[in-house]
């Protein structure tokens, strides 16, 4: 009999819950997603109230668990996705104080320049694998000590949103090496928390997660969830991990000839090592576990551009965009265009960053602005393709997943052509619930190696020659109109 893990998976937009058995299937009619979305403030913040999205996990849960009665079946594990860098403060007794504050506020971005005066950032960057920006807690937890004070002075606790989801289930706070290694806060190389970060920080020890506990799943449920999901009280519930570690592990990119490319809300590039490989400048470094490291580029701006353009323009169905962007050329439409809605993270990692358009003119039109945004987006994976490049190999396989390339094989063509390589799409529906799923099943000894397991694709892209030229000169007039307007 196949053995069974649940996994949750906490994305930025949505929560989902999915059961998969130990052949990395996933078991058709479980489980259930819940759309939810932050809430965004003038100044440039991004927050998520933690009772209400610890809700809509219980919600889908609760769906799940009331298949698993129908069915009489018991899982062996539960594996969670949850998204990086975000971070709440907590109570004594558990009770969320603050917001949850997602990695795309910017609100401290006065602070992490700040810290890059108060620090060495290249050595931090080397030894975190973070930069000194916005997105990770340093910068954030200096900005919430002068501008939330007495929200700060209550705090027990500074957990990830999955520490607070297992406070809140079992009754104790538990993080994973994945999570916390992608705060910032962390040292890479040593394995514990870095002494020069905290010391430039108004924290205490003893307020983040216990290194010792760090991955210790929890096998007891309080006694509220005990009575509401009998078929998952007994078993190990692991920690959250790093949603783009889960989507790597989901597609099977789990080693450093295979480099993922994710593209949802926003968009990350992503190769798998078993080993310490200092990071580039504009990169980043994290751990999928204590024996994986996982480094690559991250984009603020990826799926959303799309829905942006989609949103604002009058542009014609899906369908009739598809076909109208398979037909044009590369380029053809004269424009530039920067993608800078949210800032951007790889490489500059500036959250002063808008989007620009260069090129407009009278005869422009909707479908012209959507073609330069989707090759603008392409065009900063290419940028980070690049960056890889210079420490690793080539890649013998680009694998994509997310969303927004699912749904467009144009953009995938796009995609090919920007990296002048052949991407082939997954054909791996929910990536990161499957890779939670994975890793968890894998912990408790029922998969042996992850790179085993049967991992479905949709086909290869292959990249157009006649369009090597025109993709080579749409990316030197970008890097051209980014030096014009910033600099």
């Amino acid at each position: 009999m196949a053995l069974l893990a649940v996994a949750v998976d906490v994305g930025s937009s949505s929560v989902r819950s999915r059961l998969f058995n130990d052949r990395g299937e996933d078991v058709e009619g479980f489980g259930l997603q819940v759309a939810h979305s932050p809430r965004f403030t003038d100044d440039g913040g991004v927050e998520i109230d933690a009772d209400g999205l610890a809700a809509i996990c219980f919600q889908v849960l609760d769906h799940l668990h009331q298949r698993l009665e129908r069915a009489a079946l018991g899982p062996q594990a539960v594996g969670i996705s949850a998204f990086w860098h975000s971070v709440l403060g907590v109570d004594a007794a558990g009770r969320a104080v603050t917001p949850i504050y997602h990695l795309f506020d910017t609100r401290s971005a006065r602070e992490a320049e700040e810290l890059k005066q108060a620090l060495n950032p290249a050595l931090v960057h080397q030894e975190t694998g973070c930069m000194l920006h916005a997105s990770y807690w340093p910068a954030k937890l200096l900005w919430l000590s002068r501008k939330r004070p007495e929200q700060f002075r209550r705090v027990r606790r500074w957990v990830s949103f999955g520490e607070f989801l297992f406070g809140r289930i079992a009754g104790r706070e538990r993080s994973s090496v994945s999570m916390v290694s992608g705060s910032g806060l962390w040292d890479q190389i040593a394995g514990r928390y870095h002494e020069g970060v905290l010391a430039a920080l108004p924290v205490e020890r003893d307020q983040l997660a216990g290194e010792r506990e760090l991955d210790e799943p929890v096998m007891e449920l309080n006694a509220e969830f005990r009575g509401r999901w009998p078929r998952l009280h007994g078993i190990p519930w692991f920690p959250a991990l790093g949603d783009g570690a889960c989507n790597n592990m989901g597609t099977a990119c789990v080693s450093p000839d295979c480099w993922a490319l994710m593209v949802g809300t926003s968009g990350a590039m992503r190769v798998v090592c078993d080993r310490y490989t200092a990071p580039p400048p504009g990169l980043w470094l994290y751990r999928v576990d204590r024996k994986r490291f996982i480094s690559g580029g991250a984009l603020s701006n990826g799926g959303e551009v799309y829905a942006w353009m989609r949103r604002m323009l009058a542009l014609p169905p899906p369908e009739q965009i598809e076909a109208e962007l398979a037909r044009r050329a590369p380029g053809s439409h004269g424009l530039t265009l920067l993608p800078f809605f949210a800032g951007e993270r790889s490489p500059y990692w500036r959250a002063d960053l808008r989007g620009v358009v260069a090129g407009l003119g009278l005869s422009t039109e909707p479908m012209d602005l959507m073609q330069a945004a989707l090759e603008s987006v392409s065009l900063r994976f290419r940028e980070i393709f690049q960056l890889l490049e210079g420490v690793l190999p080539r890649p013998s396989e680009v694998i994509a997943s997310g969303a927004a390339l699912r749904h467009s094989p144009a953009w995938v063509q796009m995609m090919a052509d920007a990296l002048d390589t052949p991407v082939t799409l997954s054909g791996v529906k929910e990536a990161s619930s499957r890779g939670a799923a994975l890793l968890a099943l894998e912990r408790i000894g029922a998969v042996g190696r992850i790179s085993d397991l049967e991992s479905p694709r949709r086909g290869t892209v292959h990249p157009r020659p006649e369009f090597r030229d025109a993709f080579a000169e749409l990316h030197g007039r970008q890097q051209w109109l980014f030096g014009q307007v910033f600099g």
